[in-house]
């Protein structure tokens, strides 16, 4: 009766748990955007995409190279396998939660000597050699009174949700697209500026043009080319990047040559507290936050007496035959045996039962020191925490306000264009009337170039901006579902594979 009272008063014990509850820290967090156009309000975690964020673009070749990336990307396979160590991790942890059983069996053979004294007080005559053969059975649980072991699982289960990444390639896709046009837009201007040599040429041979305005149009002609090689350069380098994320080899990767005739999409913003629930960012930290607050409680739990209660049973006999039929006598107690082999087995059997407690007296300020630290990490976690949020807020506002200053450049821009193509088309018609020299030709052929290459820069950036809104909106991601993920202190848990 004594030991079951013992026994009920641990598992009470056991409901309570030292060190401080978790609760996320206030951050400031700002009523609305201070950029607002172009992008719409949203319903938070209703009308913001989710999942496959880049579907968003409307680009069936960009779902295709993300859907690939997903499966054959290394980076995200590093990824997967590190959420799984920390799934063991937390079950290691977990597992201290339940009674740990083994068993074993040995054999000895001894000889003592003679002359050695016995119970009786009479010493051996002679040598006595014996056999022990044993088969034990040991049960040890170290009762969590004060906390310790839960507060580890539930900063392991915290680190677990804190191992989930992502990865995204749409940066890098529309780069190469909006190279795509930019090589389009000189390769355009190398066809025109032959025709114009062409022409040149054919006004030397007729003398009416000098020598000087052929010399100058090969002059732009040849730099134009120039360019345009040093642009599929760098295609070429975006394109390997893609092929690394996607998980091929950039030798046997190619990605077709496509116009840039797409426009940023309207992408929700909801309000500035969405960013909360859906920056992975935000979300790790503030799930490290809640692991190193779990830390403190085991910190704490180290103050308070370890409790553990041990039990262990066997057979053991000299004689082997004996211990087989103890064990069969053990074992079989309820399929009416005879009795000599129940006797056998009960005069075979050893077993023992018993609490444990054990206090540590003095450790020179250990204890206290590693509270502290635990403290101070979590304080550290804290301040983290909070400059992660500013962060987030800072790059959202930097997006939004991007792609407010480049769709007014955008349009401004191609009023430039269009402006440069007529003073081309002018300064063509007062060349061939004998108004201007070819100078002025030449230099409005420079123009227009860079008029129309800058135009597609800016479609390119807006695209870029655009995935870099959407990344500080968390993408399609919910910091809810990784909250959810837990590794459950279950018994059926703790032992499936």
């Amino acid at each position: 009766m004594r030991l079951c009272s013992g026994a009920t008063l641990v598992f009470v014990l056991s409901g309570c748990a030292v060190g401080p509850n978790y609760h996320r820290p206030d951050v400031a967090v700002a009523p609305t955007w201070k950029e607002q156009p172009p992008w719409r309000a949203a319903e938070p975690k209703d009308s913001i995409p989710k999942g496959d964020w880049w579907v968003t673009f409307a680009d069936s070749e960009l779902n295709q190279y993300e859907a690939q990336a997903l499966k054959a990307n290394q980076t995200i396979e590093i990824a997967r396998y590190q959420l799984e160590q920390a799934r063991a991790s937390a079950r290691i942890t977990q597992s201290g939660l339940f009674p740990h059983l083994s068993a074993g069996v040995s054999a000895q053979r001894s000889q003592s000597s003679a002359g050695r004294p016995t119970v009786t007080g009479i010493p051996l005559a002679a040598p006595t050699t014996q056999n022990d053969f044993l088969i034990p059975f040991n049960l040890t649980w170290e009762a969590d009174v004060f906390g310790g072991i839960r507060r580890s699982v539930e900063s392991a289960n915290a680190s677990y949700q804190a191992s989930a990444a992502g990865l995204e390639l749409a940066v890098d896709y529309f780069t190469l697209r909006e190279l795509d046009a930019e090589i389009a837009v000189v390769d355009s201007s190398v066809e025109y500026q032959a025709k114009s040599l062409q022409l040149v040429q054919n006004r030397h041979a007729g003398g009416i043009a000098s020598g000087l305005d052929v010399a100058q149009q090969e002059t732009l002609l040849n730099s134009t080319r120039t360019q345009a090689t040093l642009l599929r350069r760098q295609r070429a380098q975006f394109e390997h990047a893609i092929a690394a994320l996607v998980g091929v080899p950039a030798s046997s990767f190619s990605v077709p040559v496509k116009p840039l005739a797409l426009s940023p999409p309207a992408v929700p913003i909801g309000v500035p507290s969405d960013v909360l629930e859906r920056r992975p960012d935000i979300a790790q930290s503030e799930r490290l936050m809640a692991a190193q607050n779990a830390q403190i409680g085991v910190a704490k739990s180290a103050f308070y007496p370890g409790i553990n209660i041990s039990a262990s049973g066997g057979f053991e006999s000299g004689d082997i035959t004996k211990i087989i039929s103890a064990s069969t006598g053990f074992w079989a107690l309820g399929a009416n045996v005879a009795e000599t082999v129940i006797s056998s087995g009960r005069r075979s059997r050893f077993w023992s039962l018993g609490p444990a407690l054990a206090q540590v007296i003095f450790d020179a300020g250990l204890r206290r020191a590693q509270t502290a630290q635990a403290i101070a990490t979590y304080d550290e976690n804290v301040a983290n925490y909070r400059q992660t949020v500013l962060n987030a807020f800072q790059e959202v506002e930097d997006s939004l306000s991007g792609l407010s200053v480049l769709a007014q450049a955008a349009q401004t821009q191609q009023q430039a264009v269009d402006a440069s193509q007529r003073a081309l088309k002018i300064a063509n018609d007062r060349y061939t009337g004998g108004l201007v020299t070819y100078l002025d030709v030449i230099t409005a052929e420079q123009t227009l170039l860079d008029t129309q290459r800058l135009a597609t820069q800016i479609l390119g950036q807006r695209l870029v901006t655009s995935v870099g809104l959407v990344k500080a909106l968390g993408g399609g991601w919910d910091a809810s579902s990784l909250q959810s993920i837990q590794v459950k202190a279950t018994l059926k848990q703790a032992v499936q594979p």
